[in-house]
């Protein structure tokens, strides 16, 4: 691996989306004297109207206009199937097991800093770049560590954590010392034809934004009506179905009660969801499998850090434990609401990310 300071003679490929982000990214590495290669990549989407949102032909043309304004080559890859397969059947196949996942963390890993970081060490690249807003940073070990974006709003480690050493060596984030509005100014001084163009929003792959629709075509069998319970087994009403409520959710229970009741557990395996009153609600301790740590290995004893458990929530101090089996337990300062089963817990160390995991079902 040669230095990132010794940009001369560097080939950079660059995931490009046709929004802002990749396209500012892409003209900063070619400022800085990287050759930068563009590649777009098509993803898999329903057939009819519910396209995939981060491929869509105007998207693909738009990228295409920012390589042509910034001299360098553009290609389009067909990766429909190996979405479909790795990430696609991972959010049905969770949600049908009780479960809530994120499947930006198995994107991230398995298609970008997976099977297209291996495309792009093929066309002999040192480097893939893309426009999360991420930093990293090598050690004087020659170690490298995930560093949160310096825009807090739109900080996105989260959904990088599960990258390892052998990622990082070869990831570039140019945006992660930037803040958004500086990047949406500092495309439209370049006049590059995409800096007003809105970010996206919610999962690609969901054409109309609406992941019940979507699993109701795609995985029934996850969305059966049953029942809705207090913590004393006492049937209270009927669910719609397990992906329709969240834990600590409020609002469409249809249940008549003299106190306001919160989802506090799903039972996937009856099909029931229970609910209780705001006292009941929360918990200070999870349980995470399938934990990896940026530096290829747990600390050694307990650590205090600060985590997260969702993409949007705020970090919360904590005790991180690890345990053996690749998981880890974490046991927070103060109780959380909405600690939810299949999200990722994300550990940090001020600005350092360490790692994270899958949260655990927990026993209710």
């Amino acid at each position: 691996m040669r230095s990132r300071e010794n940009r001369t003679n560097q080939r950079v490929v660059v995931a490009m989306s046709g929004g802002v982000d990749s396209s500012m990214a892409a003209a900063l590495l070619v400022e800085q004297g990287y050759e930068v290669i563009g590649i777009m990549l098509r993803l898999w989407a329903e057939a009819g109207p519910a396209a995939n949102r981060c491929c869509t032909p105007d998207a693909v043309a738009d990228a295409r206009r920012v390589a042509d304004a910034l001299g360098i080559p553009f290609y389009v890859r067909n990766y429909k199937d190996i979405f479909k397969t790795t990430v696609v059947d991972y959010f049905t196949e969770t949600y049908a097991r009780g479960l809530t996942p994120n499947p930006c963390l198995v994107c991230n890993r398995q298609i970008r800093f997976g099977r297209l970081l291996d495309e792009a060490l093929a066309l002999d690249a040192d480097y893939l770049a893309t426009g999360h807003y991420a930093r990293v940073r090598e050690g004087k070990d020659g170690a490298y560590q995930l560093l949160k974006g310096v825009d807090s709003d739109k900080d996105q480690s989260y959904v990088l954590h599960r990258l390892g050493q052998a990622q990082l060596a070869h990831a570039l984030f140019p945006l992660g010392e930037h803040v958004k509005c500086e990047v949406r100014e500092m495309a439209r001084y370049r006049d590059l034809p995409v800096f007003n163009r809105a970010d996206s929003q919610d999962l690609c792959f969901l054409g109309n934004g609406d992941y019940r629709e979507f699993l109701s075509r795609h995985a029934p069998e996850a969305a059966r009506p049953g029942s809705i319970l207090d913590t004393q087994g006492r049937t209270l009403g009927e669910h719609r179905g397990l992906p329709y409520y969240t834990i600590g959710q409020r609002k469409g229970l249809g249940i008549a009660a003299p106190r306001p009741l919160y989802v506090l557990a799903t039972e996937p395996s009856h099909n029931t969801i229970i609910v209780g009153t705001a006292e009941e609600l929360g918990r200070r301790e999870l349980t995470a499998t399938d934990v990896s740590y940026i530096s290829g290995h747990p600390p050694a004893a307990a650590v205090p850090v600060t985590a997260k458990i969702r993409y949007k929530s705020r970090e919360t101090p904590a005790t991180l434990t690890p345990l053996p089996a690749g998981r880890a337990r974490v046991h927070f300062d103060q109780p959380l609401r909405d600690i939810t089963p299949g999200q990722g817990v994300v550990f940090y160390q001020g600005e350092v990310v360490l790692g994270g995991g899958m949260i655990e079902r927990s026993e209710t």
